[in-house]
């Protein structure tokens, strides 16, 4: 059984009992050669990303229905189904008889026929259209399964969007997510041009961001070594730092500020910068950022609900949300989120915001953003807000595109229309 193998299954057994996709793989594959570990990240990744589609091919060839099937031998034939239907680098004997190997060690030589006889059904049947849902007929059922989303959210964002819409968010959630890098001290053209001096291939997004996408395959930290000080940040959210529009000159406060994108992005404008988070672990994180872009940040471990601060110019609130924007990059959220997730996050991030509200400076600004979709923790969770705190109005600006705009003044972007990631943010006003 080879390590990537092996490291693939040990991070989707760990990623299914609850752990983030991103912690397990970053212990499992610790220890790998580059080449296992880009093939453990492809699999385990992808595994997770096409989890509902791999186990509607395989249910029909399960007589007694997958729900039968003991915990890791599913788990086994759904990285050998992947690898036999969407890794054009593995030949199918090998993704066959390496899941079966894999199935004899991990637990003994009983399943290993039964493990044999489904792959080669699911690979004789393959995953052609007429293996779905039809896709007018039932575009729920569709989306569910070809697209890989549970039912759920997959039906409240029908309640929203056409089935073209959602099949397009659908798409975007299920691509392999690219990584862009903001160059804080150079222009995104002569970031671009030094990487390329340096053999690394990138390009300007532009679309009113000044991020730097990376090639397929770079390896992001040497991209790092080129331009030390530049950070890693989605255009989605660096927009939100755009959007936000800090004046010069003022004391800005992130209280939820790991690991350090939005504020070290926007932090050649404010006089001082004070960043905050409940983890003393992340807050290292905006530290350890900091200090390479050579960016001085005010560093507290403080909990946003409340902040140890007195009045600032500018808060900045980017609040745990359910992160339905980012399932690309993220692809464990849409199996771990349930529907009461919603409600329970608004709870906290209303909370939030109270709090938040209490330390802005009379004529200050408060900054509110999410990387969700979700009305609820978004447009529903600020006019809440305004209703019941009068001395804040929404303050519009044209520091970002106006198609990231919606017709209210909120910032709104979302996957389908831009390939980014999704984010929301909204700027408040504070009476002086």
């Amino acid at each position: 059984m080879s390590s990537g193998r092996s490291a693939a299954l040990s991070v989707r057994l760990e990623t299914e009992r609850g752990r983030r996709l991103d912690r397990a793989f970053g212990e499992a594959a610790s220890r790998l050669e580059p080449r296992d570990r880009a093939f453990a990240h492809e699999l385990a990744y992808g595994v997770t990303r096409m989890r509902g589609r791999l186990d509607h091919l395989i249910a029909p060839h399960v007589a007694r229905g997958i729900e039968s099937v003991d915990a890791t031998v599913l788990e086994m034939l759904r990285l050998g189904a992947y690898q036999l239907l969407y890794m054009g680098s593995v030949p199918p004997y090998a993704a066959v008889s390496e899941t079966v190997a894999q199935v004899r060690v991990a637990v003994g030589a009983p399943p290993a026929g039964f493990v044999n006889a489904v792959l080669r059904k699911v690979g004789a049947a393959g995953d052609g259209p007429g293996r779905f849902p039809d896709e007018e007929g039932d575009p729920g059922a569709f989306l569910t399964t070809w697209g890989s989303h549970p039912r759920w959210l997959i039906d409240r964002w029908l309640s929203r969007w056409s089935p073209a819409e959602v099949k397009r968010l659908v798409e975007a959630n299920n691509r392999r997510p690219s990584v862009n890098l903001i160059a804080t001290d150079m222009e995104s053209t002569e970031a671009v041009q030094r990487l390329a001096d340096a053999g690394i291939e990138a390009m300007e997004v532009g679309a009113g961001t000044p991020c730097v996408r990376l090639a397929d395959g770079v390896d992001t930290p040497k991209a790092l070594e080129v331009l030390p000080r530049a950070i890693v940040q989605d255009p989605a959210a660096n927009l939100v730092s755009l959007y936000a529009d800090v004046p010069s000159g003022t004391i800005v406060a992130d209280l939820c500020a790991a690991p350090g994108g939005k504020v070290l992005a926007l932090s050649d404008r404010p006089r001082k910068v004070l960043a905050a988070d409940r983890s003393e672990s992340r807050i290292r994180m905006v530290r350890d950022n900091a200090r390479r872009t050579g960016r001085p940040v005010g560093l507290m471990v403080a909990d946003a609900m409340h902040p140890p601060i007195v009045e600032v110019d500018v808060v900045l609130l980017d609040v745990p949300c359910t992160g339905t924007g980012t399932m690309a990059r993220h692809p464990d959220a849409r199996w771990r989120l349930k529907p009461e997730s919603i409600t329970e996050l608004a709870e906290v991030q209303a909370r939030m915001l109270e709090s938040a509200a209490g330390v802005v400076s009379p004529g200050g600004l408060l900054v509110y953003s999410t990387c969700t979709l979700e009305p609820e923790e978004n447009e529903e969770q600020v006019s809440t807000f305004l209703e019941s705190h009068p001395e804040f109005v929404l303050d519009a600006t044209e520091a970002v595109p106006a198609e990231y705009l919606t017709p209210s003044g909120y910032l709104s972007v979302v996957p389908q229309g831009t390939g980014f990631d999704g984010a929301f943010a909204a700027r408040l006003r504070k009476a002086g």
